[in-house]
């Protein structure tokens, strides 16, 4: 592209000058811009970027410190010094000063940087002379890295030259030293990103299996040996062609994709946030029928890519500990059986021709690694000898009944079952045996509410079943824990794991779709129809508990009695508590909370109970109101409270009331109500602990219009999040309210201040009567504009005919459950409960409504009213 300035005299005035160089520095980052737009190859877009700021650089340094200085050099180190320059990448710079250097070198280099910054190019720099640059690099692996590709722009090469020898391997930082440090950085820098790559939205460099693994790749060997490329792998033996071609066009794609982001941005930004996923999807040429499939083929490719990255970065280091690291020791291979030997406490195939001659060792070599606990892994070579042989896993080979048998083996193991599932991924053994697990490897569902890939969620729902078994976890959930171990073939529950979500993305419901490949696999491994029954059912199902605890009125017993009927057995309603609990704490590690922990149990209770009453025997609701009432006056009893004061209470509630709440809860409100005046109205109380894993307000007032609205706009405006809400009007105009409640981060509201905060406010807004709502200015998430939902309502009946139920789908968004109370408000319906769920940015809550004169909405005008106005206030304005 020729010198930057080439085209004005040395002698331009420095304003003239600046202005010119920022319309270049414009104009180069527009055309290449343009240019990767137009398909062009993004490395040599970088090699233009790299040599333009090389010009630029060399101009202003010699224009203020001459050509041939000999005591200062300017020197690329980092990405910049590895060529690797996007068009916002840090520009990081060494000067080198020579000590006999002239004081007014000082000054020089002063001006020499404010004119990059003046031109918008914000170096990174660092000025040493070569002593400090060399104690420097002793002291920190960070400087020595940087310095490992660094080369000279402009000055003194004499002066690099001097450093280098001084930074030389036998001086300071031996490759092996060197290696160890690099390893812990990459621990470190794992951990930040949850020691996974599969994150909503991954950083392209430094994420697991990001640039920064390819690069830590290029410094271990280059500090090792000679080696100046990635190409030079090849030739020292550390890559296969095929290998290199892979890390290659890894390399490509990661760098068009922070490319195109630095081109989007305007800036340094190596975030692949929902922001740009769409955009860059398209710009990269991904098609599908919606837009959704569009991001969601877009980002698989990259999860796929940088997986991919993770093994060979896994592979590379691996070799490197091997050859390099323990080459002096001395190790007898110990025979482990025809296939296998161990080598230094890692399983190492006898010869390379193991997996040709016998391809049941595939499988093989994980059921040996889950037998022998000694055994830490795989060595490098025999890593390389799996993925060169997985073709061989064909249709013969996994209908061959040994391979089926080597297979249940491992998940019939009492431990390391997660372990090999993991590895056996890692290197795509997994894909390869299981073709319709290998379609969902690395697919990500472009929501807030899935946060791992489908294969990632799919290993972490396993482990999470393993967890139950083992005591050290007990802790955790103690109910998991005892059903667990009534279990008979936990193998059947981890089949059904894998199968839950193998047919997401396949089109159709991936329960149904899902069924039919657990049908088939259970065929194939030859498991009896009775089991094959119970893993079919539990893969069709997969959703029905969590759906009936999240969004259904756990105090019907109806509710109850026909979740029974579903489940049919104590034996499937054990398999299928366990499966829902570890597919949800699997799907967000923010999803679960004691909240949703209570209401599982509470249905997992409650169906138990009806399934040993009978499912023949009809719920009786006289016979569980007469239970509740007799278990809460036996606790107000022992509180001392008067017989005449809990009638004078209970007899204004009808028996919705004692359906509705536990007895605990009834004695907690009963005693409240009763020690109240109707002068200090409104009564708001907090307990930051109930029986329902959550707080509970509590709130008793005069009934009128706004009281919902008005609290739960609170609420939101508090930052609390409500899960449930029920509503019990009282036969003498007062209103009963219980809202459970807990913190955005999953945790109960606790600290003095923050329940008195949380009372005071809740009094002050309803001491104000029937006044509109407090507006909630609370700021929704960032993500949340990426992921609107269309507002969406639906009426179902209900059984006992007591309330119509409204499902509304709608964007959460901060002050929605207030904007439903006014609708509410405006339309004449009176809400008597509520079941809150937020799934992502999908808010999907069912309310129990009636109109004024407690009759359920049977005119469709009515409901159409309401429809309207609820799109009107909570749909997308």
């Amino acid at each position: 592209m020729g010198e930057p300035n080439s085209d004005k005299p040395h002698d331009v005035p420095a304003p003239e000058r600046i202005a010119v160089c920022k319309a270049q520095i414009q104009r180069n980052a527009a055309e290449l811009g343009e240019r990767l737009r137009s398909g062009t190859p993004v490395a040599e877009l970088i090699r233009e970027r790299t040599a333009f700021i090389d010009g630029l650089l060399a101009d202003a340094w010699n224009r203020r410190l001459g050509q041939n200085s000999s005591d200062v050099a300017l020197v690329a180190v980092g990405g910049y010094g590895r060529g690797e320059l996007l068009l916002h990448s840090d520009i990081d710079l060494l000067v080198l000063l020579d000590d006999a250097a002239q004081p007014s070198r000082q000054q020089d280099l002063s001006d020499f940087l404010r004119f990059l910054w003046d031109i918008g190019l914000k170096p990174g720099h660092s000025v040493r002379s070569p002593a400090e640059c060399a104690n420097e690099a002793r002291a920190d692996q960070t400087v020595i890295t940087n310095l490992l590709e660094a080369r000279v722009l402009a000055g003194s090469a004499a002066l690099w030259e001097g450093v280098r020898s001084e930074i030389a391997p036998e001086r300071m930082w031996s490759s092996a030293a060197f290696f160890e440090a690099k390893m812990a950085e990459q621990r470190v820098r794992y951990a930040k990103y949850h020691n996974t790559a599969y994150n909503l939205e991954p950083n392209v460099k430094e994420g697991p299996g990001g640039l920064r693994d390819i690069q830590l790749i290029g410094w271990i060997i280059r500090r090792h040996s000679d080696a100046q490329g990635l190409q030079d792998l090849v030739a020292y033996g550390w890559l296969t062609d095929a290998e290199y071609r892979e890390l290659k066009e890894a390399q490509e794609f990661l760098w068009r994709i922070r490319f195109a982001l630095h081109a989007l941005t305007g800036r340094c930004e190596d975030r692949l946030l929902f922001d740009y996923q769409r955009e860059l999807a398209g710009l990269f040429g991904y098609r599908g029928d919606t837009g959704n499939e569009v991001v969601e083929g877009f980002m698989q490719d990259y999860f796929r890519t940088v997986t991919g990255v993770e093994r060979l970065n896994e592979l590379l280091l691996q070799l490197f500990n091997e050859a390099v690291l323990h080459r002096e020791e001395e190790f007898s291979p110990t025979p482990v059986n025809d296939h296998f030997q161990a080598v230094n406490d890692y399983l190492e195939a006898v010869h390379p021709e193991v997996f040709r001659e016998h391809p049941l060792a595939l499988l093989e070599v994980f059921l040996i690694l889950q037998k022998n606990s000694t055994l830490e892994g795989i060595r490098a070579a025999t890593i390389r000898l799996i993925r060169q042989h997985i073709h061989l896993i064909d249709d013969a080979f996994r209908n061959d009944p040994e391979a089926c048998r080597l297979f249940m083996a491992i998940l019939r193991q009492p431990g390391g079952i997660t372990h090999q599932l993991r590895r056996m991924n890692r290197y795509g053994v997994l894909a390869a045996y299981l073709p319709e697990f290998g379609r969902v490897v690395g697919r990500m569902q472009y929501d807030l509410f899935h946060v791992y890939t489908v294969d990632e969620h799919t290993l972490f729902v396993v482990r999470n079943l393993r967890r139950f078994a083992l005591e050290e976890f007990q802790h955790e959930i103690p109910l998991c824990y005892e059903l667990f171990q009534l279990i008979e073939k936990p193998e059947l529950l981890y089949i059904a794991a894998l199968m839950h979500d193998i047919a997401k993305g396949s089109g159709g419901d991936h329960s149904e779709v899902g069924e039919k490949v657990a049908e088939e696999f259970c065929r194939r491994h030859q498991i009896v129809p009775r089991e094959t029954q119970l893993v079919k059912w539990l893969v069709r199902h997969h959703l029905v508990m969590s759906m009936t605890a999240q969004r259904k009125d756990l105090s019907d017993p109806e509710v109850i009695h026909e979740f029974a009927r579903i489940v049919r057995n104590q034996n499937t309603l054990n398999h299928l508590y366990l499966l829902t609990v570890a597919d949800i704490r699997a799907t967000n590690p923010s999803l679960w909370n004691s909240w949703k922990g209570a209401l599982l149990q509470e249905l997992y209770t409650s169906t138990s109970w009806t399934l040993r009453r009978g499912l023949d025997t009809p719920p009786d609701h006289a016979e569980q109101i007469s239970a509740a009432k007799d278990e809460a006056r036996a606790l107000l009893q022992r509180f001392g409270l008067a017989e005449d004061a809990i009638a004078a209470v209970w007899e204004n509630n009808g028996d919705d009331y004692f359906l509705r709440f536990l007895p605990e809860e009834i004695a907690w409100h009963t005693t409240a109500i009763a020690a109240c005046r109707p002068e200090h109205l409104p009564l708001v109380l907090l307990r930051p602990e109930s029986l329902r894993g959550s707080a509970e307000v509590f709130i008793y007032d005069r009934n009128r219009d706004f009281l919902f609205a008005q609290s739960t706009a609170v609420l939101d405006q508090l930052g609390l999040t409500v899960l449930d809400a029920k509503i019990i009007a009282s036969r003498q105009g007062f209103a009963l309210l219980s809202f459970n409640v807990l913190e955005q981060s999953g945790a109960a509201p606790e600290g003095l201040f923050r329940l008195a905060n949380i009372c005071d406010r809740l009094k002050e807004v309803l001491s104000g009567g029937s006044a509109p709502p407090p507006p909630v200015s609370r700021l929704a998430a960032r993500q949340i504009r990426h992921f609107t939902v269309p507002t969406k309502v639906f009426f179902h009946d209900d059984p006992q005919n007591r309330f119509s139920i409204l499902e509304l789908i709608a964007t959460d968004r901060p002050g929605l459950l207030s904007k439903v109370g006014q609708a509410f408000m405006q339309t004449g319906i009176r809400l008597h409960n509520a079941k809150i769920s937020t799934i992502g940015s999908r808010a999907e809550d069912i309310f129990f409504i009636t109109d004024r004169k407690d009759r359920p909405l049977s005119d469709e005008a009515d409901r159409a009213a309401l429809r309207q106005a609820l799109i009107e206030f909570v749909g997308d304005h």
